[in-house]
């Protein structure tokens, strides 16, 4: 019997399993890699399982669960379509925390996808800051290198898309946000930036920080627009993984 299953990597997952913990109730948090290991910390009742997983690896874990909560980033569509599968296969309710999306500053350009704002910003000119992590580089190698600066974890996986995307050294910004206004301000003064391109992970993911950041240095927002997704706030999933523990416990 593992209580509450949580699939996290994001502040509120975090917050969730600390203050579950807290309460008495066993958590398993499932993180993908040793940094969100690393991020996500260590107390007493909550178990973490690193790495990546199929849906049957996640129904294996789930099995006699009393709650499963994805907390996964508001853009990880597919891994979100996974722990539903999974828990439809074990027999678990599932509740998604869901961080409100963020209102969009005016002037700020949008896209469904990486590919499709680089197809925006193809014909323009200027430096390009991205701030969409590791995994959406590629879709921006097209625009050039020299005019893509790349900010990203300081990871070996980091470094490894921005050299596969052409960007060059000193192009790289390595560094675990989150960020302040301040810092990000700083950045794009630095580097000359014409456009940020961001995905709209909300206040915790500093969102804010950087539309701020960019009306001050008179840069252009590109925000990559969210899946299509519903969920819960935090206080609702609290709430609920409560009664689901009060139920288990019993």
């Amino acid at each position: 019997m593992r209580g509450i299953v949580l699939f996290s990597g994001t502040t509120e997952g975090r917050t969730l399993s600390h203050q579950l913990a807290s309460e008495g109730v066993p958590v398993t948090v499932c993180v993908a890699t040793e940094y969100g290991r690393i991020e996500q910390g260590q107390a007493p009742g909550i178990t973490v399982h690193t790495g990546r997983m199929e849906p049957d690896q996640m129904a294996a874990l789930l099995a006699g669960a009393a709650l499963c909560v994805d907390a996964t980033h508001p853009y990880a569509a597919r891994v979100s379509a996974n722990i539903r599968s999974a828990c439809e296969a074990a027999k678990v309710p599932c509740l998604r925390l869901l961080r409100p999306a963020s209102p969009l500053p005016d002037g700020a350009l949008t896209a469904a996808s990486a590919a499709e704002a680089a197809r925006l910003l193809a014909g323009t000119q200027g430096n390009i800051l991205l701030t969409t992590g590791a995994k959406e580089l590629a879709a921006f190698a097209p625009l050039g290198g020299q005019r893509l600066i790349a900010r990203v974890l300081p990871s070996h996986a980091g470094l490894e898309a921005c050299e596969a995307a052409g960007i060059p050294a000193h192009n790289i910004v390595a560094m675990q946000g989150p960020f302040t206004r301040e810092l990000n301000e700083a950045i794009l003064r630095q580097f000359s930036v014409g456009y940020l391109v961001t995905k709209d992970g909300g206040e915790a993911g500093g969102f804010s920080a950087k539309a701020e950041a960019a009306a001050a240095a008179g840069v252009t927002l590109v925000v990559i627009r969210r899946p299509a997704d519903a969920g819960l706030s935090y206080q609702e999933v609290l709430d609920q993984c409560r009664k689901a523990a009060a139920r288990w416990n019993k």
